[in-house]
């Protein structure tokens, strides 16, 4: 009996003992499987943070922005490239080192202030200070943005830069180049007004040449008349006898100089007055540059600007002046004059090979404003042209005979008259332009 249950026992022992070790087997599997599993997260986090690193790296090393990251005791963790270029030093040499040890001075100061109200108030700043750099003190934009750890507090500052030298001298050649734009387009502004200046010198050099010829022939003529009086008027000082004055009279032919005297005067004088008239056109001309807006005749600038284009001018060419008998704008004259001679002298430029060219200069009132158009009977302005034709520097004309700032030019003093400048396609066999300005007599 006793046999029997000692043999039970050891049966049903033996039958734990075994139970026990397929428990224990499954627990080592299981335990297994997860180290594994638990192997291969790791190796994949692994991974990912060494491919992390390698992008920031990369990142490091490629931005041209200055990138200083530092523990919360300000001292430098990791650096960008760019900033150690910098500094003039490498990366292993300024790990370790204090943020403000970067500046100087007042600068120093106020870097540490901002890093303890960044400790405080856990708040990006902007601010500008000058880095410690291997060429010198040099400006830098700064921002200053805290490092958090999970649980919301500092442990570090990431600091982020953009020098400010470059930019400034490229703000600085801007500015310059800017300026010499400017002093171009004056220049350019100028000579086109020489050139203006230079046709109408011809042309008041060709009109005043004839008054002043005359006036000079006559005055000569004036002289020799006077040579012969004091001969005879010596003659008769002298007391010579009247047999020997009436043969001197009749050899210097007196009573012809007496006749020729009263006509040499008379013309004289007209050449003076002809000269005069000359030069009160130019006062005319010449008059309220840049004075004030006034109410002025535009028929008369008008026939004053295209007599003198006219004058200029090497071959005949009709030009007709038509429409209001007078026609009253507000503006300054001097300018408007400037923009009615650069329409005609156009005109008149265009049609050089024309057989018997003529322009026609037309006044009117449209509502509120006095209207000139100014229309030629030449070829025209091309139509693929028209876009562009007001354009600064644009022009047709061979090199050496225009700057192309002489419609540009019109169009802006139009503009700053409140009026406007146009070209009418179909306003004539040629070119056709309209130049609108606000009405003189309006109350």
């Amino acid at each position: 009996m006793a046999t029997v249950s000692s043999r039970l026992g050891a049966d049903l022992g033996r039958g734990f003992d075994d139970a026990a070790w397929v428990d224990v087997l499954d627990a080592v599997d299981k335990t297994y499987a997860e180290l594994v599993d638990y192997q291969e997260q790791l190796e994949a986090r692994n991974a990912e943070l060494s491919s992390l690193r390698t992008f920031l790296g990369s990142i490091m090393n490629s931005i041209s922005d200055y990138l200083v990251v530092t523990d919360k005791d300000g001292f430098v963790a990791d650096v960008s490239r760019s900033f150690c270029d910098a500094i003039g030093r490498d990366k292993e040499a300024l790990l370790g080192r204090p943020i403000v040890s970067f500046f100087e001075g007042e600068m120093c100061q106020h870097m540490t202030d901002v890093m303890t109200d960044l400790a405080k108030n856990k708040l990006e700043r902007t601010f500008e200070a000058d880095l410690v750099t291997s060429d010198g003190a040099s400006p830098v934009d700064f921002r200053i943005a805290p490092r958090l750890d999970r649980r919301k507090r500092l442990s570090g500052i990431i600091l982020t830069g953009r020098p400010l030298g470059e930019l400034r001298r490229a703000y600085q050649e801007l500015a310059q180049s800017h300026e010499s734009l400017k002093q171009a387009q004056t220049q350019l502004v100028r000579t086109e007004k020489l050139a203006s200046l230079g046709r109408l010198l011809a042309g008041v050099a060709h009109e005043l040449n004839n008054p002043i010829s005359f006036v000079y022939a006559n005055t000569h003529s004036l002289q020799k008349y006077l040579d012969r009086f004091e001969v005879y008027f010596e003659r008769v000082q002298e007391g010579a006898s009247r047999e020997e004055l009436m043969a001197l009279r009749s050899q210097l032919r007196l009573e012809r100089d007496l006749k020729n005297l009263r006509v040499a005067i008379e013309g004289a004088r007209d050449g003076s007055e002809r000269v005069r008239d000359i030069v009160e056109d130019l006062r005319r001309l010449s008059s309220d540059g840049s004075g004030e807006v006034t109410v002025f005749d535009l028929r008369q600038t008008a026939i004053i600007g295209a007599d003198w284009v006219k004058r200029g001018l090497k071959s005949e060419m009709k030009i007709i002046v038509e429409g209001e008998s007078s026609c009253l704008a507000l503006g300054r004259q001097g300018h408007i004059q400037q923009v009615i001679m650069n329409l005609v002298q156009n005109a008149a430029d265009a049609m050089h090979d024309v057989v018997a060219p003529e322009i026609r200069v037309q006044l009117s009132y449209e509502d509120d404003f006095a209207v000139l158009q100014v229309c030629d009977n030449g070829p025209g302005v091309p139509e693929d042209l028209r876009a562009a034709i007001f354009d600064p520097f644009f022009s047709t004309k061979d090199v050496g005979q225009g700057t192309g700032l002489g419609l540009s030019i019109s169009l802006k003093i139009a503009e700053e008259h409140g009026g406007s400048l146009i070209y009418l396609p179909d306003g004539a066999p040629g070119a056709c332009f309209r130049l609108m300005l606000k009405r003189g007599d309006l109350t």
